[in-house]
């Protein structure tokens, strides 16, 4: 690898960093608050605020209001969707440097050709994405446990293909860009339109439509649950001798991906 190529991926995994703990931190912030929230001590004064909120921090008190449904639209209204956007185009350029463009991958336990590799490389992001919004649109997403059951063998099917195809250093890797890439798609396909459908409904005067609002919270929810296992995998790249290179990497994951999940669970619910 060149010294350029050693510049570019460090750029790039300091900028993929930076990102990631902007959009993970508050992703875990704008949790936190839905379940600080109280209701207004003055409730018939504010009918349309289902919960207020106190904040101290940096010399500064801030008084933060969740509205049922938006009754006008400010003249700013700040939006928390670039640093997602962001985080996943670094790490996808990491992805291509190191295994489409980097090292044969050979080097990495594979035995494909390249251009063969990179195919299941991309295919296991796309399959990612489809098979969330799939399984939430079916009758396995009415009940959630269900619904995440049915990812969680999906993906370690998906780990353990591409354990057989790749290299077990790729596949944890990968577990980690399927989240990734959902966690990104759930904003920018469901949480940003949903959010936009509200202001322009609030706009025309229309109806007020709540399940827009539960849907962009529940992908915000599930982005939070997957922020664990996603940093444990990409963090496995540093410890190879107990991950990926161990004697039981695959069941590694199986024990990992639900322990990080409710891990995060617990830090959404009580911290």
């Amino acid at each position: 690898m060149s010294d350029l190529q050693e510049w570019l991926n460090l750029f790039l995994r300091w900028g993929h960093a930076i990102a990631g703990i902007m959009w993970i931190g508050q992703t875990y912030l704008f949790n936190w608050m839905e379940k600080a929230f109280e209701p207004p001590k003055d409730a018939a004064a504010k009918p349309n605020i289902s919960g207020e909120l106190w904040m101290v921090h940096g010399g500064g008190f801030y008084l933060v209001e969740k509205q049922k449904w938006p009754e006008v639209m400010p003249r700013t209204l700040h939006w928390f969707k670039w640093e997602a956007m962001f985080t996943w185009l670094t790490g996808f350029a990491l992805l291509v440097s190191t295994y489409w463009l980097g090292a044969p991958l050979l080097d990495y336990g594979s035995a494909l050709p390249r251009w063969q590799g990179m195919l299941v490389s991309a295919a296991s992001l796309v399959a990612a994405v489809g098979a969330y919004r799939l399984v939430w649109k079916t009758p396995l997403g009415k009940t959630e446990g269900l619904g995440f059951a049915t990812l969680y063998v999906f993906q370690l099917a998906v780990a353990f293909l591409l354990m057989k195809l790749l290299s077990d250093r790729a596949a944890y890797l990968h577990v980690g860009a399927m989240m990734g890439t959902v966690m990104v798609t759930n904003v920018w396909m469901t949480i940003i339109p949903n959010q936009k459908k509200i202001m322009a409904i609030t706009d025309s005067g229309g109806a007020p439509q709540p399940e827009l609002s539960l849907q962009a919270k529940r992908c915000s929810k599930h982005n939070t649950l997957m922020s664990m296992p996603l940093l444990f995998t990409m963090l496995s790249n540093h410890y190879p001798s107990i991950t990926f290179g161990g004697a039981h990497p695959l069941l590694l994951l199986v024990v990992i991906l639900p322990l990080g999940a409710w891990f995060a669970h617990l830090i959404r619910e009580h911290s």
